[in-house]
């Protein structure tokens, strides 16, 4: 039931999400999750600055009230699933810019003038790392 990945900061996207609120796929037939997972990996692969994150994908990440989740995760730091994003290239670069900032942090904590404005309103839930709560 578990895949071992490497571990350091990672963006886990749910690679079955819908794609929108009101559709589970595109015209295409393909699951907005899909989607953004396809766009991370392709902002990724164009930018040296996102080396340090890696971008993984599982299917269901149990938000299916949203649509496009990801999780961002690092050891021992809070950690963060945001949703609702439109798949495609501009979230993907917004997340990755997030998550940028979130690997350089102490503890998971960005301050939010740091925050690109693409991934404002888009948290769900944060939770501590193991052995421990948030202040």
């Amino acid at each position: 039931m578990l895949t071992k990945v490497e571990p350091g900061p990672a963006v886990v996207a749910c690679n079955t999400c819908r794609l929108s609120k009101d559709a589970r796929e595109d015209a295409g037939g393909v699951r907005g999750g899909a989607r953004l997972v396809e766009a991370l990996h392709s902002v990724k692969a164009s930018d040296d600055r996102y080396e340090g994150v890696a971008v993984q994908e599982m299917p269901c990440l149990f938000a299916c009230s949203e649509h496009c989740t990801i999780h961002i995760r690092a050891p021992g730091k809070v950690s963060y699933v945001l949703g609702r994003f439109t798949p495609d290239e501009e979230a993907a670069r917004a997340i990755l810019d997030y998550a940028v900032h979130y690997a350089e942090s102490e503890h998971g904590r960005v301050p939010f003038k740091q925050w690109p404005q693409g991934v404002k309103g888009h948290f769900i839930t944060r939770a501590p790392p193991e052995g421990f709560v948030a202040e």
